[in-house]
């Protein structure tokens, strides 16, 4: 169901200015930017609303009302000539099919504790996967059809996911409801991050910036360095990230999982940071090994971020605390998506990979002050 409503989600992301263009007559990639970032805005409302919904009503109950909303509203979009009338409709869209995040916290809620890594591992990977099938399906259907007509693919993939839930619902009894506790019953103010949270909350917010401000020009300034103007060569080393992931994932499986949480970050982090160093450098044979690095460091940074998170949380909260991280994520992102250009408008293509650099230094320092006291207890007999 992750792997469905992560290909209905991305069908339609790299082909936005084509669809604009053809349907509204529309070619300013300011207005594409702009709309990316209400996308993203909204989800980062709607989410939490949802994690507080999910409190008291089952996810998969949610999921069958708001996925068969989506999909009739995603429908409709297929056929929408009005510009306006379609940011409405399709913003609707993303607050009712961002329920979908709800299975995240609501697997790992259901499965064992020291299962949560590789739980985390798969989904992350199913996510890469996701995002690649999307833009793949979503070209066929460019191919075949019109552009708008992806939104009758995305509706399918939302009517896939309602039906799937329902049909959980009815044949698997063994499935627990949401874990209602005194803690849980309070309501708007969880929604702000404390402690622990919100120290990881922040690290994550600077570590997706630093990953998301490299991506909007790296095809550009990949193409800039090789000379290669083949889009499938292009294509292929931006993702090598991905492919890196499918070989980690199959690693760690392999290899006995550490049971603290807090293992192994500190030296992803700085992985990372050789892998920024080495993509910064125009050169083509550096780029490629500072994607293979950065690739493996990121995802298993990724990883274990997550895993710390469910850590120190309850697992009655795990949605609502699941949401925060996730704002302050979609945080970065966005943040990254408007330097991005910025950046790339006064200075050399090279330069996100720079600031990508300090913004990891900066991730890899707060995570040391953080993960110190966990890794290397003070000794209370010494002090």
């Amino acid at each position: 169901m992750t792997l469905v409503a992560v290909v209905s989600d991305y069908m339609m992301h790299p082909f936005y200015p084509l669809f604009f263009a053809s349907r509204f007559g529309i070619e300013d990639p300011r207005i594409t930017g702009t709309y990316f970032s209400a996308v993203c805005a909204t989800v980062m409302v709607a989410f939490p609303v949802w994690a507080l919904v999910s409190r008291r009503i089952p996810e998969l109950r949610i999921l069958v009302y708001t996925q068969v909303i989506a999909g009739i509203l995603a429908a409709s979009c297929a056929f929408i000539t009005d510009y306006g009338l379609f940011w409405v409709v399709s913003l609707a869209i993303i607050i009712f099919k961002g329920s979908y995040l709800l299975v995240y916290p609501f697997i790992l809620r259901i499965t064992d504790t020291d299962k949560h890594v590789g739980i985390i591992s798969i989904l992350s990977v199913i996510i890469h996967l996701g995002s690649v099938l999307g833009a793949v399906f979503g070209g066929i259907v460019i191919d075949w059809m019109q552009p708008q007509y992806i939104y009758l693919g995305m509706a399918a993939g939302d009517f896939f996911q309602a039906g799937l839930s329902g049909w959980l619902l009815l044949s698997r009894r063994d499935i627990p409801g949401p874990v209602v506790t005194e803690q849980a019953a309070r309501s708007w103010a969880d929604l702000l991050p404390s402690g622990t949270v919100l120290r990881l909350s922040v690290i994550t917010l600077f570590f997706y910036y630093g990953d998301f401000i490299i991506r909007p020009f790296f095809v550009r300034y990949w193409e800039s360095v090789s000379g290669m103007q083949l889009r499938i060569v292009s294509g292929a080393v931006y993702a090598i990230p991905a492919a890196v992931a499918v070989f980690a994932l199959w690693m760690n499986r392999r290899r006995k999982t550490p049971e603290s949480p807090w293992h192994a970050i500190l030296p992803a982090l700085l992985l990372a940071l050789a892998g920024l160093l080495l993509q910064s450098w125009p050169s083509t044979g550096a780029i490629i090994a500072g994607r293979c690095l950065y690739g493996w460091a990121f995802f298993q940074s990724a990883v274990r971020f997550d895993a710390l998170l469910f850590h120190v949380s309850d697992p009655a909260s795990y949605a609502v605390e699941y949401s925060k991280i996730h704002f302050f994520q979609n945080l970065g992102v966005l943040t990254a998506s408007f330097s991005a250009g910025i950046l790339v408008e006064h200075y050399p293509l090279n330069v996100p990979f720079i600031v990508a650099f300090g913004g990891y230094l900066l991730v890899a320092a707060l995570y040391y002050q953080l993960a110190r006291p966990h890794v290397h207890p003070v000794n209370p007999s010494r002090s």
